[in-house]
């Protein structure tokens, strides 16, 4: 029994998982709205949703926590999440994604859109 344990495995390593959550964040930041499995993206949802926290802050020590999180990501990235999201969000207290089941696939897989409210 995993007692305790909060987050999905999704089938890697750590620095797996970090580097899969960090690609997808940086994609949905980018593009707004991605298609993915449904067990990546309630993993993602968390992880996107702190990031848009930062975003609303705007300040230079919550931009470099997202940098941090992202790990160096692109400049267009940080751009686009202090500049339009955070102000997009400020008068939202939470809830920045949702998470739309779009059913199973051929191999078997739950397949799920995450996007920005």
């Amino acid at each position: 029994m995993n007692h305790s344990v909060k987050t999905r495995k999704l089938s890697r390593t750590r620095r797996g998982r970090t580097a899969l959550l960090r690609g997808l964040a940086a994609d949905l930041i980018v593009k707004g709205k991605i298609k993915t499995t449904a067990a990546k993206a309630k993993e993602l949802r968390p992880f996107a949703e702190r990031l848009v926290s930062y975003g609303k802050r705007g300040t230079v020590s919550a931009r470099r926590l997202a940098a941090t999180s992202l790990g160096e990501p692109r400049a267009q990235v940080i751009t686009k999440l202090f500049d339009e999201l955070g102000p997009r969000f400020a008068e939202r207290n939470g809830g920045y994604t949702r998470v739309i089941k779009l059913g199973l696939t051929k191999a078997g897989r739950e397949e799920s859109v995450i996007e920005f409210v």
